[in-house]
């Protein structure tokens, strides 16, 4: 094998090896998996706790670094514009795909689940935990993702505003990014066995189990979303540079989705899509900044299952979706989810709630609603992580900013 060819795609190889050997074992020795499980969780947890403490050194130091007093502002508006047309663009394609490829309604709607969440707060409570918490340490929790990066953010223009005095601060951020950007290295050395164990687990438990009755509109989503990786993430790229855009995106992106295939976590997912916008040839602090802010509020896969769940619920309960009020209400609802639904592994049951909350729909459709996002979520979060890399691709074309 050429030196060259082995250090540049070693550890796309070494972890496309441990997925195809965890894929083996979950096939063929479903009742070992288990005992894998642990491995694969000690990764991800090492993995999470690593994360939490570098998406705030990546963000405190993206915008208290960024010199022009006016980029700061224009960045964040043409981010909030991008997520906004990438979110609307997936759910009315995915609009379109249930329009042209009907689906049926499951025989037995009544398949029961064993588990559901349940929230005893009412909604404002539930909107103040979304953007805050009462006590400091909450902010380092997976759970309070939003809130931490709302924190990040107001930190990060604090320092700017320090001027002098917030510069020993400034550097401590910077340092401390780097440091952890050092030991997710190391812990990623560990990502062909740990998510080789994780993704035996999957495919020996969930996936075979689940199918079953929801084969159609889990087909349709797979159909309309692989379409959708293919076709409009090459189209965003061409957007951001032409073909030179495409080749350099294709080139660059078969790490950070064969990792978000393993774990199911945008979260998990979201340095190795830092890392690979940055080889793309997106300047580092618009990177750091869009990337993890996308990672909770932008979700092109969220968008599309949020679509095809509406539906088949409507399906269910007899209830035209196609009205024009009803169709208005599902890309509200889904811009809405798409924000909330967290980049942790099945984070998206937050959103479902959510959106059953809002329509009130019966208890009867819940497990058909819940099992879809499920089965649904290896390239709902190939879909929302990957594209949180085409919208830093895009806000870099109208945000000029040196690379470092």
């Amino acid at each position: 094998m050429n030196p060259s060819f082995w250090k540049n795609y070693h550890n796309i190889i070494l972890l496309l090896a441990g997925i195809f050997a965890g894929s083996i074992v979950g096939i063929f020795a479903p009742d070992f998996v288990i005992y894998l499980k642990p491995i694969g969780d000690i990764f991800l947890n090492l993995l999470f706790v690593t994360v939490i403490p570098l998406v705030f050194f990546a963000i405190v130091s993206a915008i208290s670094g960024i010199e022009q007093q006016n980029q700061l502002g224009k960045m964040i508006g043409i981010m909030g514009l991008t997520f906004l047309s990438f979110i609307l663009i997936s759910a009315t394609f995915s609009i379109a795909m249930v329009y042209i490829f009907p689906t049926e309604p499951p025989a037995n709607i009544h398949q029961a689940i064993s588990e559901h969440l349940h929230s005893d707060s009412n909604l404002n409570d539930q909107i103040v935990g979304f953007f805050t918490v009462s006590e400091f340490y909450h902010l380092f929790s997976r759970q309070n993702m939003l809130a931490l990066l709302l924190f990040s953010f107001l930190m990060g223009i604090s320092i700017r505003k320090s001027g002098e005095k917030g510069a020993a601060f400034q550097n401590f951020v910077l340092a401390g990014n780097e440091v952890m950007k050092q030991l997710l290295l190391l812990i990623m050395k560990a990502a062909p066995i740990g998510l080789g164990a994780y993704f035996a687990y999957q495919v020996g438990t969930i996936g075979p189990q689940l199918f079953g009755f929801y084969a159609k509109p889990l087909g349709l989503y797979y159909f309309a979303g692989i379409i959708y990786f293919i076709l409009f993430f090459s189209l965003y790229a061409f957007v951001w540079k032409g073909r030179k855009g495409v080749k350099v995106f294709w080139k660059y992106s078969l790490l950070p989705t064969a990792t978000a295939i393993s774990t199911c976590s945008s979260l998990a997912t979201m340095p190795v899509a830092i890392e690979a916008a940055k080889k793309m040839g997106v300047p580092a602090s618009i990177a750091n900044l869009v990337i993890p802010i996308g990672t909770t509020i932008h979700k092109n896969g969220s968008s599309i299952s949020s679509i095809i769940k509406i539906y088949v619920a409507f399906q269910l309960l007899g209830w035209d979706f196609f009205e024009p009020l009803n169709l208005i209400m599902a890309l509200g609802i889904t811009i809405f989810v798409s924000a909330v639904a967290g980049g942790i592994p099945n984070g998206g049951y937050i959103g479902e709630m959510l959106m059953i909350s809002i329509y009130k729909i019966p208890p009867d459709v819940v497990p058909a609603v819940i099992i879809i996002g499920t089965l649904v979520d290896p390239l709902a979060t190939v879909l929302n992580s990957v594209g949180n890399i085409l919208a830093s691709m895009v806000v870099s074309k109208f945000v000029k900013i040196e690379n470092a």
